[in-house]
């Protein structure tokens, strides 16, 4: 009698263990069919600012979130900054700099550049707002909301969320502040490296490109 290798079967695969259901524009659908929508926000450096500038922006902040009539979460992500295409972009400077008194500064500064990121950890910071919606703003139908529709949620996920989005974009205008609402691609990017943690993180090809192999029970 030959001795079989006894192999356990698969009991679940990495698709269990992501929350996210779906993304349909920039609406961002989780299994339990709550919904968010993900707006960064472009950064301030408040060091440079004067004082008076730096106490003006923080009462503006400040009355910002006060005048929300609306839940949200504010997230910051930090990552190695990748600066190749940086120094891809100076190598192509120095290429084509005739004048031998600007490309020897050209040089120097990128040597500079090197050996900073060498020396230093330098990182790229991430700011995002994220405005929340729950199955439960369905009223009644929403408490068992797995026996809705996808589409149906979808849709007064877009209801509830849009007004919102649109209030948060004129309040962060109103304060100096770039605010830029994640679309499908640049969604899939963020939790893509956010469940695949890099050094630099990793630009994917369109989305539409891809064919996923989808397991089910």
């Amino acid at each position: 009698m030959t001795n079989q290798k006894i192999t356990a079967p698969v009991k679940a695969t990495t698709q269990s263990f992501i929350e996210i259901e779906d993304i349909k524009d920039e609406i961002l659908l989780f299994k339990d069919f709550s919904a968010a929508i993900i707006i960064e926000v472009g950064a301030v450096n408040f060091w440079l600012l004067s004082t008076e500038e730096q106490t003006s922006t923080i009462y503006a902040y400040a009355g910002l979130l006060n005048s929300l009539s609306f839940p949200v979460q504010a997230l910051i992500l930090s990552k190695k900054m990748d600066i190749s295409a940086y120094i891809e972009y100076l190598d192509k400077k120095i290429v084509h700099q005739h004048n031998e008194i600007l490309k020897k500064r050209l040089i120097s500064y990128q040597e500079f550049i090197k050996n900073i990121v060498k020396k230093n950890t330098v990182l790229e910071k991430r700011f995002f707002f994220v405005i929340p919606f729950s199955p439960l703003e369905l009223g009644i139908s929403g408490v068992n909301a797995k026996t809705l529709k996808k589409e149906y949620v979808i849709s007064r996920a877009k209801t509830s969320l849009y007004p919102k989005r649109d209030n948060l974009l004129r309040l962060l205008a109103k304060i100096g502040l770039r605010a830029t609402v994640l679309q499908k691609q640049e969604l899939v990017e963020l939790f893509y490296n956010l469940y695949n943690p890099s050094a630099t993180g990793r630009l994917l090809a369109p989305v539409e490109s891809y064919t996923d192999t989808i397991l089910t029970s």
